[in-house]
């Protein structure tokens, strides 16, 4: 199943030609179709459309536990899809209907599940949990309408759109309800999370998560269970953490982030690849601004490659904390990255990657690194 929509999509183009992307040398700018321009995008999302597409996202769709490859030297990633294996066995037997309030009468006649009914992946980025979710999700025997995975972003977001009572009602008919990125660090956020996970707990929803870590703890971006525990408060008996260790997948024998591309290759490959964006980096920053987070991944809808010229580092952290998100939707999407300008690792000052949001942008640092060398495989990217 991919994120289809349940509406289409309103996409409104300002400009019909990327914002200060020059013509490459040798090109007809009336022979040769311009490239996409992601500035020029003002997507308008239907909440119903929030509600269609949590399901994992295009990188993930063919995420299964057998497609998982646990690092021999870690033994806590095989036994990680042991145990999510046998959970997700327990969660395809018949599910509770009714509001919670009926349900709690009926509770004293009603067999408890065995264990508790949440798991925790704990881990830091780049030992697959991501994956571990989205293998769960799939590995569970209901049908796709009766599970839902996002983002805690897009969970939120969806609170906004319907509001929290029918998010609920939406919600609770559920078998299993999978979280990634869970926000220890909006404390707001976490509270009303917390609210709604307490309410689909009641109605018999199963929940499975991963979450980052608190700002200023040792060992942040590896472990945060209890973390997590804490923050959740009286949820904390319904999961079981499961710690995964390990390195980041994405630097396992890699080499350090490729250099960037000059601007004049940028622009050549953009115009020569079919369904590629360009857009110049800080003018992109600048658009990031008028659009809705929620709207990043509507923004890339049919965008097959990123060209950006001149990419410098981030002014400030709101700007910082948009490309972080902008970062995750181009990588669900498996979308390679482009760029001339300073390489990602230089992305991010030394004050915001020792701040309290500083493993948003390793991941983010980790994810567009990745995306980067994928764009070596697009043609003429690799010519001088």
């Amino acid at each position: 199943m991919s994120r289809s929509l349940a509406r289409p999509l309103e996409l409104r183009v300002v400009s019909s030609s990327p914002a200060s992307s020059p013509v490459p040398a040798g090109a007809s700018p009336i022979a040769d179709p311009s490239p996409l321009s992601l500035c020029a995008r003002e997507p308008h999302v239907p909440a119903d459309r929030l509600v269609a597409e949590m399901v994992p996202p295009p990188r993930f769709q063919s995420a299964r536990f057998e497609t998982y490859v646990p690092d021999s030297g870690q033994p806590s990633q095989g036994e990680a899809v042991e145990v999510l294996s046998g959970f997700a066995g327990t969660l395809g037997g018949a599910h509770a209907t009714g509001s919670g309030k009926r349900r709690w009468f009926a509770r004293k006649a009603e067999a408890k599940p065995a264990g508790p009914r949440g798991v925790y992946l704990d881990g830091g980025y780049g030992v697959g949990k991501t994956h571990l979710l989205a293998s769960l999700w799939h590995a569970t025997p209901a049908e796709p309408a009766l599970k839902a995975f996002g983002t805690f972003v897009e969970l939120t977001n969806l609170v906004g759109a319907l509001g929290f009572q029918q998010t609920v009602q939406t919600l609770s008919g559920h078998r299993l309800l999978c979280i990634d990125e869970f926000e220890l660090d909006d404390p707001g956020d976490t509270v009303l999370v917390s609210s709604l996970l307490g309410k689909l707990v009641d109605a018999g929803v199963a929940l499975a998560a991963t979450s980052n870590t608190l700002p200023g703890k040792l060992g942040e971006g590896r472990f945060a269970a209890a973390d997590f525990m804490r923050e959740i408060q009286g949820l904390s008996a319904h999961f079981r953490a499961l710690r995964i260790d390990g390195e980041d997948y994405r630097h396992r024998g890699l080499p350090e982030a490729p250099p960037p591309y000059g601007d004049e290759q940028v622009t050549k490959v953009a115009y020569a690849t079919d369904g590629a964006s360009l857009d110049d980096f800080p003018h992109l920053l600048e658009h990031l601004a008028k659009v809705h987070p929620s709207r990043y991944g509507a923004l890339t809808d049919g965008v097959r490659a990123v060209c950006l010229t001149g990419v410098t580092p981030v002014p400030d952290q709101s700007t910082a904390l948009r490309l972080v998100v902008l970062a995750d939707r181009l990588y669900d999407r498996e979308v390679p990255v482009l760029a001339s300008g300073v390489p990602f690792d230089r992305l991010f000052s030394e004050e915001m990657l020792n701040g309290g949001y500083r493993k948003k942008y390793f991941r983010a640092i980790s994810r567009l690194t990745a995306l980067a060398r994928d764009s070596r495989k697009i043609p003429g990217a690799q010519e001088g």
